[in-house]
C-alpha cells in the first residue's frame, strides 16, 4: 500500500514472525516506508515513531514513547492514487532488498548475482525452492546462506537419510504405562506451523516416495496443509504464513540411489541451477578459504578439478564424473594440515573412481592427471597432454 504520509503520523511497531510492522491509529501499515533496522531498534526500546522533518526539508521516523501514539489522533491520509495492478503491501522495500541483497551473499559461496538474486527474491516471496547441481557444488550451501542472510526461523530435514518418512514428516504413536497410548508429532509438524521460516529439504531425490506422497499438499501452492492420517475427516495442519521450502537434488543418471522425480513434484517448485565452477573460481574459492596455502598448490588443486570436470563433459568421457568444490575444499584443507597434494589425492580422488581394467581404467587416468601437477616418479605416464583435454 502506497503512503502520502504527513509529518506528525505516529506508529506503533508489531511484531509478525520476524517481520516488524509499523502500524497507525487506523491500523494501516507504514512498514515499507521506514527502515527495517529503524522499526527493529523502536520494538526493542518498546518505542514508538514519529515522521518529523528536519531544517533541510527532509523527513525522518524519530523514537517517541509509547503514549504518543496512545494519545494520537487518527491519520488523515490522502488516498493514494488507483493502479491497474495491487502492488502487494510492503512491494518497494521488498524490491530493494532484493536490489541490495547481493552483498549479503558470503564471500565462501561461489554464486552468480543473478541466482543469488533470483534465490533471494523466491525465498521473500515464499516459493518451494529446488536447488539443483553436481554433488559437492555448494547447494547445500546456497541454502544455508539464504537462512542466514534473511534471518528467519530455519529447520533442516536429510530426506536422503530418512528411514521412515512418515515417522520424520508427520510423528509417532508411542506407549507410556502412565499415560497410555498417545501420538508425538514430528519437528516437521512444528516447522510448518512457524510463519516466516525456512525449511531445507536436503536429497529430496534420495527420498522415498512415501515423503513424497506427503510433501505434495504441504508444497502445493493451492492446498499448503500437512495430513495427520489419510482417513476422512482427519486432522490437517495448515502451513504458516511466509513459509519457504527449500529442497536440494542430484539429477542425472550418474547419481546411484537417486530416484526420478515426480513430474507433479518437480511443478510444485522453482528450479534453480547451481553453476559448475570455472578453475579461476575454484582458484579464488580456495585462496578465501586456505589464504595461508601455497597459492601455487592451490593453482594444482584448480587444475586438476577442471581437468576432470572437462573430461566429464566430452562426448566420449573417459570418467564418468569430475571432482567436485567439496572434494577440492578437503584437498586444501589436508594440505593446509601438512599432507602433501599426492597424500590428499590418494585418500580423497582415487577412491571415487572404478580401478577396475587397469591402465584403461578411470582411476588410471585421473591419476595422470594429478601427475601432470606432481609427480613422485613412481607411475609411467601412461597418456600425453594431448590425450588429457585442457
Amino acid at each position: 500500500m502506497k503512503h502520502n504520509t504527513k509529518v506528525g503520523t505516529v506508529v506503533k511497531i508489531v511484531k509478525s514472525g520476524t517481520r516488524f510492522n509499523a502500524i497507525d491509529k487506523d491500523g494501516k501499515k507504514y512498514t515499507s516506508v521506514i527502515r527495517t533496522g529503524t522499526r527493529k531498534r523502536a520494538y526493542a526500546s518498546g518505542e514508538a515513531l514519529e515522521l518529523r522533518m528536519g531544517k533541510t526539508g527532509k523527513t525522518y521516523w524519530w523514537k517517541v514513547p509509547m503514549s504518543k501514539f496512545k494519545s494520537a489522533t487518527p491519520n488523515a491520509e490522502v488516498p493514494a492514487k488507483p493502479t491497474e495492478i495491487e502492488i502487494p503491501d510492503g512491494h518497494e522495500e521488498v524490491v530493494g532488498f532484493i536490489k541490495d541483497s547481493y552483498s549479503l551473499k558470503p564471500k565462501g559461496l561461489v554464486m552468480k548475482e543473478l541466482k543469488w538474486k533470483y534465490l533471494i527474491r523466491s525465498a521473500v516471496r515464499g516459493k518451494n525452492i529446488m536447488m539443483t547441481g553436481q554433488a559437492g557444488c555448494g547447494k547445500t550451501m546456497a541454502a544455508k546462506s539464504l537462512v542466514n542472510a534473511l534471518d528467519r526461523p530455519d529447520f533442516y530435514f536429510n530426506l536422503g537419510a530418512t528411514q521412515d518418512p512418515r515417522a520424520t514428516l508427520i510423528g509417532n504413536v508411542h506407549f507410556d504405562k502412565d499415560k497410555g497410548t498417545f501420538f508425538s508429532q514430528s519437528l516437521f509438524v512444528k516447522a510448518i506451523q512457524t510463519e516466516n521460516a525456512v525449511i531445507l529439504l536436503d536429497e529430496l531425490t534420495r527420498a522415498h516416495p512415501d515423503a513424497w506422497n506427503i510433501l505434495m499438499p504441504v508444497l502445493d501452492q493451492g492446498q499448503r496443509y500437512l495430513r495427520l492420517d489419510e482417513a476422512d475427516g482427519q486432522e490437517t495442519i495448515s502451513v504458516a504464513d511466509g513459509v519457504t521450502f527449500i529442497a536440494t537434488a542430484n539429477i542425472g543418471n550418474e547419481y546411484t540411489a537417486t530416484r526420478q522425480l515426480d513430474k507433479a513434484l518437480m511443478d510444485r517448485f522453482t528450479v534453480i541451477e547451481m553453476d559448475i565452477l570455472t578453475d579461476v573460481e575454484e582458484l579464488g574459492l580456495l585462496e578465501y578459504m586456505f589464504p595461508t596455502v601455497s597459492k601455487d598448490e592451490l593453482n594444482n588443486i584448480a587444475n586438476i578439478t577442471h581437468l576432470t570436470r572437462v573430461e566429464a563433459q566430452t562426448d566420449n568421457p573417459r570418467i564418468t564424473s569430475g571432482v567436485s568444490t567439496r572434494t577440492s575444499v578437503e584437498i586444501a584443507g589436508l594440505l593446509f594440515d601438512g599432507f602433501s597434494l599426492l597424500e590428499a589425492a590418494d585418500i580423497t580422488i582415487y577412491p571415487q573412481y572404478d580401478a577396475t581394467g587397469g591402465v584403461d581404467s578411470e582411476r588410471t587416468f585421473v591419476r595422470q592427471i594429478v601427475q601432470k601437477f606432481v609427480s613422485d616418479g613412481s607411475e609411467e605416464e601412461l597418456f600425453t597432454d594431448h590425450d588429457i583435454k585442457s
